[in-house]
């Protein structure tokens, strides 16, 4: 090969490595309105099970809780996938008296499939509960990480 063709062969590699590089940073197809959705469920509800246990109290379990997520990204003109801070869901469950309720969280959800969720205050409590022996101790479901499934 010659000096030219090779130098041709490495720009064109290097066109196509950004290329990949780009679409990564922007948010692959793998961050999805589904991913997302099926993801923040079962986490907040186990946060929302180890915060009643934090609080004394009993009988609350994930199964009972019920919790459903529905997502968006960035309002009606925006595609439900990639990566972003303007993931904003509603999360429905059955709290401790049984009652349904509803609250809307606001999550950053990275590139690499992981997110930070943090929801209101008035529904999930503030940063930190008071535990069951008097101790402030940090709320659980206040703000948390979690990450999306990867076989989903």
């Amino acid at each position: 090969m010659n000096r030219t063709r090779l130098l041709t062969r490495g720009l064109g590699l290097g066109i196509v490595a950004a290329a990949v590089a780009t679409t990564t940073a922007l948010g692959t197809p793998d961050v999805t309105k589904v991913r997302v959705e099926h993801a923040l469920a079962p986490t907040f509800a186990n946060l929302y099970v180890q915060q009643a246990a934090i609080l004394g109290v009993p009988g609350i379990t994930v199964e009972g809780t019920a919790a459903s997520a529905a997502c968006d990204r960035g309002g009606p003109k925006v595609a439900d996938v990639g990566s972003g801070a303007d993931w904003i869901c509603m999360v429905t469950f059955h709290d401790h008296h049984g009652t349904v309720q509803t609250g809307t969280f606001e999550l950053q959800v990275k590139a690499e499939a992981a997110y930070v969720a943090g929801g209101p205050s008035k529904l999930i409590g503030l940063v930190t509960i008071t535990d069951k022996s008097g101790k402030d101790v940090p709320n659980p479901v206040f703000e948390f990480d979690g990450s999306l499934n990867p076989d989903q």
